[in-house]
């Protein structure tokens, strides 16, 4: 067999994105903190791009009528005019956004900076009197507590960092375990709970004895046989717990600086009369616009052949992120539009009238594909009357009821409401609230309850009993 030469032809069909479909699909699935970071990337990259600040607008009109007319025909025939024309061609005036918008100062710089834990513990070192051998000990210490304050390394692990002895680390864990917050530096919960006895002079009491030998019971609330075991009534043994309750099981964790996370709403929809307005939030994304001096640059018969490519380049840019901001604000308006037809009767009287409803459903009403559908829904909130809503939130499945189809969401508040109902002392079990669902016209597994209640993050009816002695 020989080897040879030859030319082929072959026909063959592939998906393409283009780059201004690259860049749609990109803008679409930002959420609010994410686009305003992308935006003042894109500005700090392209210099046709700049911020939009309303004081300038005026100037730059009455600046123009200097400047020659612009001739920009030569770039594709693209102009920002064109792009902004489709706005309205379904004859509606989109202005989507709320004109009287100010940007408010951040009170959170205003707040001085929390002490975290760790700088807590090593001023605690630095005034202790322990010998300069242990206090470096200690600060490897200090540095493998976690933010609940125990300690994640074991006493070989710290001995091989400190290139020291056990007996060195065994002095240095307990100097650290001295230290405020009480429980700090220990290895488990027991130990924890021990350390904080221990600070308030209660190592030689029964509370102590059964925090040694016996926390699994009271985690089972086995108080009967506690109090067999202490010759203890179970009054005496329930006034043990409620001392046990108010101990920490994470002495670090008031140390913490929680930064504050509340979802910002991509969208808010007002009710006005019968009817409900759309409002995109815009609040806190950059303004953008072209750079009109860059543009007249373009045109320059001083530039050359390579610096006219490059801001041509960047000029295709700029449109391609314009035309995306604006495909994007009128998709998420359009998705917003349809929801409010599909789920009207949530809008109207709440979270219990949520219909069932999926992707296909809006992607068909919308002649759009159900993956534009799911980028436009990810990590987007909807503000309304009854709160603020994942869009996520308004797809759920359908489970089969007497009056139709019902909403999981509206499945998992009932068990909620069941639950809270219930007699605590003999709570019920997942086969007892299918048969209550039952009895309402709702068909369900007991797997399905089962699962439900655990995203509700509610326990077994086991750890939800509370006996009454």
């Amino acid at each position: 067999m020989s080897l040879e030469q030859r030319l082929d032809l072959k026909l063959t069909q592939k998906l393409a994105l283009t780059p201004q479909l690259q860049m749609q699909l990109k803008l679409l699935q930002f959420p609010q903190l994410e686009l305003s970071q992308f935006l003042q990337q894109q500005i700090m990259e392209n210099p046709l791009l700049e911020l939009e600040e309303e004081e300038e607008i005026q100037n730059l009109e009455n600046s123009e009528e200097e400047l020659e007319p612009l001739v920009i025909n030569k770039i594709e025939k693209i102009m920002i005019d064109d792009y902004f024309s489709f706005r309205a061609d379904d004859g509606r005036d989109l202005g989507y956004f709320n004109p009287d918008t100010e940007e408010k100062p951040n009170f959170e710089l205003f707040y001085s900076k929390k002490t975290d834990l760790w700088e807590y513990l090593l001023w605690q070192l630095r005034l202790s009197n322990a010998e300069d051998k242990i206090r470096l000990i200690a600060e490897i210490i200090i540095g493998n507590i976690d933010e609940d304050g125990y300690l994640k390394a074991t006493d070989e692990e710290i001995a091989k960092l400190a290139d020291s002895d056990l007996e060195s680390v065994k002095k240095a864990i307990s100097l650290v375990q001295e230290f405020d917050p009480p429980g700090v530096g220990a290895r488990d919960l027991r130990e924890c709970l021990l350390l904080q006895l221990k600070a308030l002079g209660l190592e030689n009491s029964i509370l102590y004895n059964i925090i040694t030998n016996h926390l699994e019971d009271i985690q089972k609330r086995k108080y009967e046989k506690l109090s067999k075991i202490f010759n203890l009534n179970i009054e005496e043994i329930l006034k043990t717990v409620k001392i046990i309750e108010k101990l920490d099981p994470r002495p670090g964790r008031n140390f913490v600086e929680v930064a504050s996370s509340y979802p910002i709403p991509d969208v808010f929809v007002k009710k006005v009369e019968d009817d409900y307005q759309i409002i995109l939030n815009d609040e806190g994304i950059p303004k953008v616009r072209l750079n009109r001096l860059y543009r007249e640059m373009i045109e320059a018969k001083k530039l050359s052949s390579e610096e006219k490519k490059f801001l041509k380049e960047k000029f295709r840019n700029a449109l391609d992120l314009l035309k995306g901001l604006e495909q994007r604000n009128r998709t998420i308006y359009r998705v917003t539009e349809c929801l409010i037809k599909f789920q009207r009767d949530f809008f109207e009287k709440g979270i219990n009238f949520l219909k069932p409803l999926n992707l296909r459903d809006v992607a068909e009403q919308l002649s759009l594909h159900e993956s534009t559908i799911s980028r436009v829904t990810s990590n987007k909130y909807l503000a309304c009357d009854h709160g603020i809503f994942s869009f996520k939130f308004f797809f759920t499945k359908a489970l089969p009821s007497k009056e139709g189809a019902i909403s999981t969401s509206r499945v998992k508040d009932l068990i909620r409401k069941i639950i809270d109902e219930e007699n605590k002392e003999n709570p019920l079990s997942d086969i007892e609230i299918v048969e209550i669902l039952k009895k309402q016209g709702i068909d369900i597994a007991r797997r399905t309850v089962a699962k439900y209640r655990e995203e509700l993050k509610i326990p077994p009816s086991a750890a939800r009993r509370v006996k009454k002695y």
